[in-house]
């Protein structure tokens, strides 16, 4: 296997097909599964987005896999280690395929404006489960998206783009932004993704709000990996959940 011949120690789990790489790595964690464990399917008949929304799992055509990851940080840090996996994806896609991809706070990938990947990690007893789903070889995808989406496929002019490389590329870049985290703290994370996002530094944004929505300019990252924008009142909010958009100018 490809993959094994690629990352030679790890604990790898694949599945033909599986309803989310996320529970069955959450398992894992319980069984005590070491850190670095990857859970990966060539499809997802339940795929998890954040909030609960399903992520296109279409067989044969993404990436669809979920890691283990063993670090000494609690819960306060689940937003920092997405900015981490964030840039562990767009690094892994860039070294593997060519393409040079934007960050949008907190854990889409884009590819020009649409995107191509998300992260999504929690915290199951002492470790985290990051998930990443990222859009390979699809030919189209549903027009009815929340967020306008793309392939690397697409994005390459119809190159067929090997997976497995990916998933290397990945794993690998993933441990390289843990390192950085865990040994140079949380700022080396903070720079790293402010310096790769056209989005977190005066990018017009719409963002989400306990009571609906708000619109704004970003205006960098918290110490806690948040993001700060500058309401149209000058007031400075902190968007703790949720996502942003680029403002187009039109009704919010």
């Amino acid at each position: 296997m490809q993959l094994e011949a690629g990352l030679p120690g790890r604990e790898i789990y694949y599945f033909p097909s599986l309803g989310s790489t996320m529970t069955e790595a959450a398992r894992l964690v319980h069984a005590g599964s070491p850190h670095g464990t990857l859970v990966i399917a060539d499809e997802q008949t339940a795929g998890v987005g954040r909030f609960g929304r399903t992520w296109h799992s279409e067989a044969e055509t993404g990436i669809y896999g979920t890691f283990v990851l063993r670090l000494p940080i609690g819960l306060e840090s689940i937003s920092m280690v997405t900015l981490a996996l964030g840039l562990a994806c767009a690094d892994a896609i860039q070294q593997a395929t060519g393409l040079t991809c934007d960050l949008r706070w907190p854990n889409d990938v884009l590819v020009g404006d649409c995107k191509v990947a998300g992260i999504l990690a929690q915290l199951v007893d002492s470790a985290v489960i990051a998930g990443v789903g990222i859009n390979v070889n699809q030919t189209t995808l549903p027009g009815d998206l929340r967020t306008p989406a793309t392939s690397l496929r697409i994005a390459a002019n119809g190159r067929v783009l090997s997976r497995e490389r990916i998933v290397i590329a990945l794993a690998r870049s993933i441990d390289r932004l843990c390192t950085i985290l865990i040994e140079e703290g949380p700022p080396a994370v903070l720079r790293a993704f402010a310096a790769a996002s056209s989005y977190a530094v005066n990018r017009r944004v719409v963002f989400e709000t306990q009571t609906g929505f708000d619109r704004g300019v970003t205006a960098g990252l918290d110490r806690q990996g948040f993001l700060l924008v500058r309401r149209e009142t000058g007031e400075l909010a902190t968007v703790i959940a949720g996502g942003i958009r680029p403002d187009s100018g039109s009704g919010v």
